[in-house]
């Protein structure tokens, strides 16, 4: 890459408009760089989307905000007006409440370390706080070795030394006449916190992320430790409102966005990347939510760039060049095998009573049984599902007070296809949270891994997990740039993953790897 091309004003596409895709191109156009996104939909936000019927409003991805900081960053960075005046951002308190199989109940302070050790040893038992409370001591230990490599900087050369390396400080387990250290997260449960409660409240934030906990290397304790560490945030409106803050920030920059228009073809030269081919057609303003789904057509345009970024899925960036894909065959192979999601939306008659919690983790009745179904050789929806209930107390998603809208989630295998069946066993789940669910239930949405992958094109439409240390390598994602120079990947099927905190910093990684060249070494 010549030093031309990075320090002077260049021509970007960017293929995709979510999260990651737009975090670079507003960084990149205030960089100086005329920036152009190419989005095969007819709206932004990637897997960040909204359903709206009757005056109900879902998020129909993620529903709430870890790490709010990457996006405090991006605005600081790009504008005058701080992430606070652009979206309204609300502390979830509680945190969580949980109902776990032998229907023991404990609700979870937001971001409150005594808060929650007490609650732990009111609903669990006493020391069931004090283990909770060593188990983040050794957490926030994995937290400090893996954050900078595995969050802030770009993906070392030398990849092969996180794949090997666990940060998280496992307590030696002694049994019989052999000394043992927990290597997965089952095992820091079943070895370290000694509880089935706990075990499935730190299994929970694995398998949030269609992690098996069973082959889930200890470092994942990273993730209930970023909650823990950071706080719980919800963004006004659904964070469908995230994404639109920052769609206008890139509008305010002058990003140009070209939306139903599909990218046919990644275009080199001379070793190169030079610019897209393009199907015709397109609008340059978002449609409205729930709009079709459909991507342009008509004769195809190239588009010159000097530099690409591509914010979609592997596969769909392998299918656009010639030659080997993005990938050389020495990098960080794209993970296989990643879950997807099945949500349930619920309009519901009569207001949300006072002192619900925004979320409730309803614990599956047979953890063997849904991880087997999940991840077992013929992956398949689980029969006792662990459900998550989001309740958000917003005015703006529903029509009325005398109305609640929440929506249901569960993980569920990519490509899995929904039965009514399956959906009947998701909302009886939810009756262990919400005991008048079916009284109450006016209509009920249904979207299913087909519909993830019409919004961001993954296969299956699977959803990627945030890069994880160890494991031989499974859980890092391939980096930033690739094997063709000019050409970069953003989202959550690059480095450092997925996640809203994840994606965010891949933007920032792309951008700086652009403006600054290799030697650019990650935030400050």
């Amino acid at each position: 890459m010549g030093a031309d091309k990075v320090a002077g004003m260049g021509r970007i596409a960017v293929i995709g408009a979510g999260m990651g895709a737009m975090a670079s191109a507003a960084r990149l156009a205030v960089a100086g760089h005329r920036v152009v996104v190419y989005e095969r939909t007819q709206t932004y936000g990637g897997a960040v989307r909204r359903f709206e019927r009757d005056g109900f409003a879902f998020d129909t991805g993620p529903g709430l905000l870890p790490v709010p900081a990457v996006y405090r960053d991006l605005f600081v960075k790009t504008g005058k007006q701080p992430l606070e005046e652009c979206v309204e951002l609300v502390q979830v308190d509680p945190s969580t409440d949980h109902v776990f199989a032998d229907g023991t109940r404990v609700s979870l302070p937001n971001a409150s370390r005594a808060g929650v050790l007490t609650a732990l040893d009111e609903a669990l038992g006493p020391d069931a706080g004090a283990r909770w409370g060593d188990f983040l001591v050794r957490a926030g230990e994995a937290w400090d070795r893996a954050r900078r490599p595995l969050l802030e900087e770009p993906l070392w050369p030398n990849w092969a030394v996180l794949a090997e390396r666990e940060p998280y400080p496992s307590v030696p387990y002694k049994r019989l006449l052999r000394t043992r250290r927990a290597g997965t997260l089952a095992e820091v449960g079943a070895w370290e916190l000694r509880d089935a409660r706990l075990t499935a409240l730190l299994e929970s934030h694995a398998l949030a992320y269609g992690l098996d906990p069973r082959v889930t290397p200890a470092s994942a304790a990273v993730l209930p430790y970023m909650e823990h560490a950071f706080g719980t945030w919800y963004v006004r409106g659904g964070i469908r409102e995230l994404a639109r803050a920052v769609y206008e920030r890139c509008l305010e920059r002058r990003v140009e966005f070209r939306f139903a228009t599909s990218v046919e073809r990644i275009v080199e030269k001379d070793g190169r990347v030079v610019g897209v081919e393009l199907s015709g057609g397109g609008s340059e303003s978002p449609g409205p939510e729930g709009s079709p789904e459909t991507p342009g057509s008509g004769e195809g345009t190239f588009a010159e760039a000097d530099f690409v970024v591509a914010g979609v899925a592997p596969g769909v960036v392998d299918a656009l060049l010639p030659g080997p894909g993005l990938r050389s065959g020495d990098e960080v192979p794209p993970q296989p095998g990643a879950s997807s999601r099945l949500t349930v939306l619920l309009a519901l008659r009569g207001g949300r009573p006072r002192g619900v919690a925004h979320r409730t983790v309803v614990h599956t009745v047979d953890r063997d049984g849904e991880l087997d179904r999940l991840f077992g050789e013929r992956p398949a929806v689980p029969a006792a599902p662990t459900v998550v209930v989001s309740r958000p107390d917003d005015p703006a998603l529903v029509p009325d007070a005398e109305h609640e809208a929440v929506a249901l989630t569960v993980t569920v295998p990519s490509g899995a296809q929904v039965s009514e069946a399956d959906v009947e066993r998701v909302l009886g789940a939810a009756e262990r949270a919400l005991p008048d669910l079916r009284d109450r239930l006016l209509w009920h949405e249904v979207r299913t891994p087909a519909d993830i992958a019409a919004a961001t094109g993954a296969e299956g439409g699977a959803v990627p997990a945030p890069a994880l240390a160890a494991a031989d390598g499974r859980l890092l994602h391939p980096s930033n740039s690739t094997r063709i120079p000019g050409l970069f990947a953003a989202g959550g099927w690059a480095h450092p993953g997925g996640g809203l905190p994840h994606a965010g910093m891949s933007g920032a990684l792309v951008a700086g790897l652009i403006v600054e060249g290799p030697e650019f070494q990650g935030s400050q």
